[in-house]
């Protein structure tokens, strides 16, 4: 990963501040990681589940049923103390995977393909 950070703000909510600040000291993490790490996780949480389109996430911004990455290191820590390069990997390891899974079966529905000359996957024309 390159070094080359940028800024990127955003205005929520107090309660949702105070709450993410909360969990972001439950892990040890800087309120930067945490918001970096959940936004990554929300992505991943958005699959294709069944249809072609993208599920869309809650405007709100509230997740009833908890946080996606909550449960997601929840279940890495469920067998033994992880580092905190080793629970990224494993968090990140499982984003691979399913974007390893997108990626064929959008290129199985002639959605995308892989294109050596421009350097990637790009979408097909339709």
């Amino acid at each position: 990963m390159s070094d080359d950070r940028r800024s990127v703000k955003t205005y929520v909510p107090a309660e949702q501040k105070d709450r993410w600040q909360g969990h972001a000291d439950e892990l040890g993490m800087s309120q930067s990681e945490f918001v970096r790490t959940m936004v990554q996780a929300g992505r991943r949480g958005f699959s294709i589940g069944g249809s072609e389109k993208a599920a869309e996430p809650d405007p709100s911004g509230s997740d009833p049923e908890g946080n996606d990455l909550e449960t997601r290191v929840e279940a890495a820590l469920s067998e033994e103390p992880l580092s905190w390069e080793e629970l990224v990997e494993a968090v990140v390891g499982d984003f691979e995977d399913q974007l390893e899974e997108t990626l064929d079966a959008l290129q199985d529905h002639n959605r995308i393909r892989y294109n050596g000359r421009k350097g990637g996957y790009t979408l097909v024309d339709e």
